[in-house]
């Protein structure tokens, strides 16, 4: 390996990841813990970035408030400022129709896209099934952990 492509390969190794995380992630890690937790933890250790717009907020928000997990209001509330503080906030002004069958997905990808992440990891089937949006790379919360890993050694 050239001292170039080696310098290329340790800059490319020492990114870190810009993702957005689909409402189903935070919540998944809010109330069950398991892998979307662990992705939640490499955000606030610092060693990934997250992207969300008021869209994934608002849907998480309504998700847990809603009849399913009826968490009460005031603990909502600091949850949402707590995502506030470890997400870059952006508002998409594109939109953007790749999902067909489940409309909503589309705004976890203008948010990948209005944020210029390179990843989506999603529980979500039918954002799983798209692969890729573009060079936006869209994972389960396993594949990321994985891949994670496997190029962070971490």
């Amino acid at each position: 390996m050239s001292a170039k492509s080696r310098s290329t390969a340790l800059k490319k190794k020492a990114e870190k990841p810009k993702l957005v995380l689909d409402s189903n992630v935070f919540i998944s890690a809010v109330v069950f813990g398991g892998k979307p937790r662990e992705i939640l933890d490499l955000a606030i250790k610092g060693l990934i970035e997250v992207a969300i717009s008021n869209d994934i907020l608002e849907e998480i928000k309504g998700v847990l408030e809603g009849q399913k997990f009826q968490f009460q209001t005031r603990i909502v509330y600091a949850l949402m400022r707590e995502i506030e503080d470890l997400a870059d906030l952006v508002e998409p002004t594109g939109r953007i129709e790749a999902v067909l069958d489940d409309p909503e997905d589309n705004r976890v990808l203008e948010c990948a896209v209005e944020s210029g992440a390179n990843g989506v990891v999603s529980g979500d089937s039918h954002l799983s099934a798209l692969r890729t949006f573009g060079k936006i790379k869209i994972m389960n919360p396993d594949e990321f952990l994985r891949w994670f890993r496997r190029t962070h050694g971490r």
